[in-house]
Parts: structure tokens; C-alpha cells; sequence
């Protein structure tokens, strides 16, 4: 099937550090990402390990531009350079514009965000938090002459994993700052609500901690229930696409 045309492109990231084989994040978006690819034949994709190839954290430039760009109201990407006052400023929109020309490609072609988010210390992990920061420079996902979000068309897939529970109703729920944050993050970048999927699966690490024995039917449960979500979510048409299946969410 091609996918040439509404949801025709596929930016996939991944962001958990352990790439030994093992990552359950890892495991889920590549499975996510070989369907889609079987159903978008000569569709645009794009692959960043942000664990492997780490996004540059961003540094006082950043906040400089940002700050004079920002004060000028919305700016296109392509007039942000001019505004560069000195060297520093100059490295950090490098850095910044081609990560953010992706994101933006996919709002062209009303296409997929696919994101690989495991828990780490109860939030998502520093490869991904310094992505985020990084292509959310001032004004660049807003239509300067409208002021329309230039997200809105776009679907974002979230796999997410956690070693523990944090589903509504455990010890720990209060203690999610992950799935919350990410709904939060990518609902105020533009992108619609309902367009916003998250497959999470729980108690990962039932299997090699002591504690967390007694969960690991639990584990096994909420991984089956997050493989059969990611499935769905790769063949899911735009126009019918429901609500995400939640594994333990």
C-alpha cells in the first residue's frame, strides 16, 4: 500500500539507553515501525537512536536566539539564521534546525511521530528530554500568517515502559511523571488530543528483580496487551484511529 500522501511519513525515535537487544521500548517501536513500513511502501522514514547518537543538550545560544526570536513573534525557521547574533547562537540553530525540519515533515505530510520512551527515575529519559528541548524553539510549529499549530494533522504513537506499576490504583501512580508529561508536552506543541496514542507496558522488570516477583504474570499480561496495541496502532487508518490501547495505563 502506499503511503505517499496523508500519513506518508514516519519519524521514528527511540530513546532508551540500553541497546544490548533487551530494551523493551526498543523491541515495541521496531516492531511498530517494520508494519508501517510494509503498509507505506515508498512512504518517507526516518530513524534517530537519540541514546546512540545523543542530541546536543542545548546551551546559552539557544536561550539568546530564542529569547530575540521569541520577542518577535512568530518566525519562520528559514528567517531565524539573520537573527543569529554571534558564533555560539549560529552552532546552536545548526544543531537545532535539521531536528526540527523533521518534525516539521511530518506535519507536511500528516503523518507519524513515533516515540520510544521508557521510565527512568519516574520521567522519561535524558536522550529524550534533551530532543525535546531542542527542536521546541519559539514559534516554529505555528503557522506565522494563521497561527495555526502545524501539528495538528499529525499522529503521535508513544511506546512506553516501566519496570514497576504505575497504573491507576498503584502504590506508585502518583509518582508517574512520564506518560502525564509526554500527553502534556506533545498536546501543547499543537498536536491534537485525539490524535495522541500511548501503548504502555508495565512491570518490565518483574522477570530479573527479586521484589517484583510475584508480578511477572502481571508483566507477561501487560506486554501481550502492549504488542497487540502497537500492532493496531501501525495499521490504524487516521480517520478511524481510536483512542491507544493502554497496557497497565
Amino acid at each position: 500500500m502506499s503511503g505517499v500522501g496523508q500519513g506518508g511519513f514516519l519519524l521514528h525515535l527511540d530513546s532508551s539507553a540500553d541497546r544490548r537487544g533487551s530494551s523493551v521500548t526498543r523491541r515495541l517501536t521496531g516492531e511498530f515501525a517494520r508494519i508501517w513500513r510494509e503498509r507505506h511502501e515508498g512512504a518517507g522514514y526516518r530513524y534517530r537512536d537519540l541514546a546512540g547518537e545523543p542530541v546536543p543538550l542545548v546551551g546559552s545560544g539557544y536561550v539568546g536566539l530564542g529569547t530575540r526570536v521569541e520577542r518577535q513573534g512568530v518566525v519562520p525557521p528559514e528567517k531565524v539564521a539573520a537573527l543569529a547574533e554571534g558564533a555560539e547562537e549560529e552552532r546552536e540553530w545548526a544543531l537545532t534546525l535539521p531536528l526540527v525540519a523533521e518534525v516539521r515533515a511530518v506535519g507536511a505530510a500528516a503523518g507519524t511521530l513515533l516515540v520510544g520512551a521508557p521510565m527512568y527515575n519516574f520521567g522519561v529519559p535524558a536522550a529524550l528530554k534533551a530532543w525535546i528541548d531542542r527542536v521546541s524553539f519559539p514559534g516554529v510549529f505555528t503557522d506565522p500568517d494563521s497561527g495555526r499549530a502545524l501539528l495538528g494533522e499529525v499522529r503521535v504513537v508513544v511506546v512506553a515502559a516501566c519496570g514497576g506499576g504505575y497504573g491507576p490504583g498503584a502504590p506508585l501512580a502518583a509518582c508517574d511523571f512520564q506518560v502525564p508529561y509526554l500527553r502534556a508536552y506533545f498536546t501543547r506543541l499543537g498536536v491534537a488530543a485525539e490524535r495522541l496514542h500511548v501503548v504502555r507496558a508495565e512491570l518490565t522488570r518483574a522477570r530479573d528483580i527479586p521484589g517484583l516477583a510475584a508480578f511477572q504474570d502481571a508483566a507477561d499480561a501487560s506486554l501481550a496487551v502492549a504488542r497487540e496495541a502497537v500492532a493496531r496502532e501501525a495499521v490504524a487508518q487516521e480517520a478511524a484511529a481510536g483512542p491507544a490501547g493502554l497496557a497497565g495505563s
